[in-house]
């Protein structure tokens, strides 16, 4: 006998609902950048970008980008698709986002007096954004040492006519977005966007003293952590003067490497938080740094069997030369893997290691900027305008902080990027008007998400008038 699969009906399309948007989650970043004011305080710091009062000036084009951003949009175009979502127009903070050509024309008029003041609002928004915070969590914020972390990141681009790109020692081209993040909040403090070829280290010195400025009134001395492409006695004096200690992670030049042989057997200590892992401190210090720099340096031992062949793999930089070649020899049958910072910070030589290795977390923030918050390109052949590009994705990452920061969404762990916008952003819905109301409808999954309760805790949060 055979069976006959019963046959599916046929469906049927219409696209002519114009109540339904696929965004309705924009709501909560509407209602986050009510709370913090964030069109009026970027505008009050950048002015006016044109001559006509018509249209959107600086405030609404970067909450605009950073609204696409948050729901998915990569490119400058994709500000032609929010402009399409008629209904959801309703939600945003931005009702009317600037056509795509529009808001690259005035990206394109941000010059370094705009720019300035850019990082000038960002500033204020953190102060605002830790004013909003409820009164234990930002207590519990206000009582740690603040880290600012200096860590650039390549975005490579593809097109030979790009303003301000360069090629990298990877051999790429690319832009240099120079973020400086206060770890403990995710939040971005100021920056700078480079060529790829261009060093940070002149730059280095401003935008300590911005960010370290940036930080609430009333917090504890911060801490200054960088890599080492920031291994520069400037660096560290730049970070002293503005009022910071500094950890910077050392080159492993002839000095260094001499200085890490001269530590006793005795002197090192099991690692905190990493197996197999051990740390000492010597007394040692590079020329013209700051008084009472030091150098900590954590050590790793490799089985000869598990060190790489290649001549470019970066591990093998972290290998003392002569025990490398011996261990490839196989004349001994490990080496030790060292990775030493140099710093000012006192107390033990464990938990400051411990604590300089947790830089990783910040580099989940420039990540989440990256592939969550468009900053993967830079997507305009004007200079200008990449730099608008990369102050709307911090204010992205800055938005998503304070939504899920001020609704509690990111307890146990904030979520970046795609998990962001599954959970409070890409939820679709339908909006009605009825007696007065403005009705969102969703789907019936949604009566035990997160959606309702956060917009719940936004709305009864005040702005800044009131």
């Amino acid at each position: 006998m055979v069976t006959v699969a019963p046959r599916r009906p046929r469906i049927e399309f219409r696209p002519d609902d114009p109540t339904l948007t696929a965004n309705g989650g924009l709501v909560l970043v509407a209602e986050t950048c009510r709370v913090l004011d964030v069109v009026g305080t970027i505008d009050r710091h950048v002015g006016p970008v044109k001559a006509r009062r018509r249209g959107a000036g600086a405030g609404e084009l970067l909450v605009g980008l950073a609204e696409c951003m948050l729901a998915g949009g990569d490119f400058f175009c994709d500000l032609d698709t929010m402009r399409a979502d008629v209904a959801g127009a309703q939600l945003r903070a931005v009702a009317d986002p600037p056509a795509s050509t529009t808001a690259l024309g005035l990206a394109r008029r941000f010059g370094p007096d705009r720019t300035a003041g850019l990082r000038a609002a960002q500033a204020e928004l953190v102060d605002r954004h830790v004013a909003a915070l409820p009164a234990e969590r930002r207590r519990a914020l206000l009582a740690v040492r603040p880290t600012i972390d200096l860590d650039p990141t390549d975005v490579e681009v593809y097109g030979t006519d790009k303003e301000r790109i360069g090629w990298t020692y990877a051999g790429v081209r690319a832009g240099r977005p120079v973020p400086l993040v206060w770890a403990e909040a995710g939040l971005v403090l100021t920056g700078t966007l480079l060529a790829g070829d261009q060093d940070v280290r002149p730059h280095a010195p401003a935008l300590i003293a911005e960010a370290v400025g940036a930080l609430p009134d009333g917090v504890p001395r911060p801490r200054l952590r960088a890599d080492s492409g920031l291994f520069s006695a400037d660096v560290a004096s730049a970070a002293v003067t503005a009022g910071a200690d500094f950890a910077i992670a050392a080159a492993r030049n002839p000095a260094v490497r001499a200085a890490i042989r001269s530590i006793p057997r005795t002197a090192w200590r099991r690692a905190k938080g990493m197996p197999g892992a051990q740390v000492a401190a010597v007394d040692y210090a590079p020329a013209g740094w700051p008084a009472g720099t030091r150098m900590i340096v954590r050590r790793m031992k490799v089985q000869a069997a598990g060190i790489s062949t290649d001549h470019r793999a970066r591990r093998r930089r972290t290998f003392d030369p002569a025990q490398l070649a011996l261990a490839l020899g196989g004349q001994v049958g490990h080496a030790y893997a060292y990775s030493p910072i140099v710093t000012n910070l006192i107390g033990s030589a464990v938990a400051v290691e411990a604590w300089f290795r947790d830089r990783a977390w910040v580099e989940e923030r420039i990540k989440d900027s990256r592939l969550g918050m468009a900053l993967r390109h830079l997507p305009s052949g004007y200079a200008a305008a990449n730099e608008v590009w990369m102050w709307a994705a911090f204010l992205a990452l800055t938005l998503s902080a304070a939504v899920q920061a001020l609704t509690g969404h990111d307890h146990p762990h904030r979520a970046h990027g795609k998990r962001l916008r599954r959970e409070l952003i890409t939820i679709p819905a339908r909006v009605v008007h009825h007696a007065r109301r403005l009705i969102l409808r969703l789907a019936p999954d949604q009566a035990d998400g997160p959606l309702i309760g956060a917009y719940h805790l936004l709305r009864a949060l005040p702005s800044p008038a009131g």
